[in-house]
């Protein structure tokens, strides 16, 4: 019987509508309502309702300008491309797509799965770096949909992969070959190459969320990979809610800086979608042109030939039935449950826990 790999993201509306919009924006206000202190669900449901209409005409901008969002198609073309991979690997695995905000939803890529006959699911969100609201959302909502159904499969988690040494080596390649093509020195004095990061509350940080560390973590890699000794990064804070976020925002960052030129890596994500598209390329760009530097940002690979190859390699020993500790996977510290691994979790440990203790009893 074959597995189901559902991979999830954050999705967004395709088609700039009102109606979507709306929804769309009040499903995210209601997962985020515990950042307002709602005292019901009513009072919740409420507030993120207000915060949606005061945001729509704004997002519904955005969406016309980019011409709606890419990030449903790119999510559809990644999982056609992992489940040819799979095919090729000798696995009977199917790949489905879940969104926590938009269709399909999560909740209906387990429900097809489950209707297909798979009795085993992979859950892996398409997330690089592990965020609280992003990837645990998702998985959280991967295994409250299983359990709303009557099936006794397996269900498998992947959390942070930033650290597999190929996605590494895909951006950093990515970065280089679009220097390449836009003629500029990355070495040069008066060059900046700034790492944009999707923000988040600093509330999420202040529970103990480790995303800001891998954020961090992974830009020092990436301008090792890189040769660059000096780099900046900032963060693309959403401020629909009066309450602190990730510093440096990073449209402050690029009006403190002392150079000609910027190029903008987008570290946060595998799609395009209206933060690179809108907030990067439009409303960015205009900042930094307004300050007098020149504006380059470096283009998501989400299409990239090795990217099926490196998540085939993410699920595979799931896939195989082999300890996830041989492959460097180990029990996730930001997601509490036994069945989720990560590359992100400290050395010491090399598996699920059942292999550890047949480990210390060896």
């Amino acid at each position: 019987m074959p597995a189901g790999v559902v991979l999830l993201n954050f999705g967004e509306p395709s088609t700039p509508d009102r109606a979507p919009v709306v929804d769309y924006l009040t499903r995210i206000f209601s997962a985020n309502a515990a950042l307002d202190g709602a005292a019901t669900e009513e009072e919740a449901r409420a507030r993120a309702r207000e915060l949606a209409e005061r945001r729509v005409d704004g997002l519904l901008e955005e969406y016309e300008a980019i011409g709606g969002s890419p990030l449903n198609d790119q999510a559809a073309a990644q999982a056609d491309r992992l489940q040819n991979t799979l095919a090729d690997r000798g696995f009977d695995a199917t790949t489905y797509v879940g969104m926590q905000f938009t269709w399909p939803f999560i909740e209906d890529a387990v429900a097809e799965a489950i209707d297909d006959g798979v009795d085993h699911l992979v859950g892996l969100p398409i997330y690089p770096l592990c965020g609280p609201s992003t990837t645990v959302a998702a998985l959280e909502e991967l295994r409250a949909a299983v359990t709303d159904r009557t099936w006794d499969g397996r269900v498998d988690e992947l959390t942070g992969w930033h650290r597999h040494p190929a996605y590494n080596r895909l951006r950093a390649d990515n970065v280089h070959g679009f220097a390449r093509t836009e003629g500029v020195d990355l070495h040069g004095a008066d060059t900046a190459l700034v790492f944009s990061a999707h923000g988040t509350p600093q509330h999420y940080l202040d529970e103990g969320s480790r995303y800001q560390r891998y954020v961090e973590e992974y830009c020092r890699s990436q301008a090792a990979l890189l040769g660059l000794d000096g780099y900046e990064l900032g963060y693309q804070n959403h401020e629909n809610r009066d309450i602190p976020w990730t510093e440096p925002d990073v449209e402050a960052l690029i009006q403190s800086l002392e150079a000609d030129r910027i190029v903008v890596e987008p570290v946060s994500f595998m799609h395009e979608q209206s933060e690179t598209l809108w907030e990067l390329d439009d409303e960015l760009r205009e900042e930094a042109e307004a300050d007098g530097l020149d504006f380059h940002r470096v283009p998501v690979p989400h299409d990239d030939e090795r990217f099926p190859g490196l998540l085939a390699d993410l699920i595979e020993p799931f896939l195989a039935g082999i300890d996830p500790g041989y492959y460097n996977l180990r029990q996730c510290q930001c997601r509490d449950d036994p069945q989720a691994m990560c590359l992100n979790a400290p050395m010491g440990s090399t598996g699920r826990p059942e292999a550890i203790e047949a480990e210390r009893s060896d």
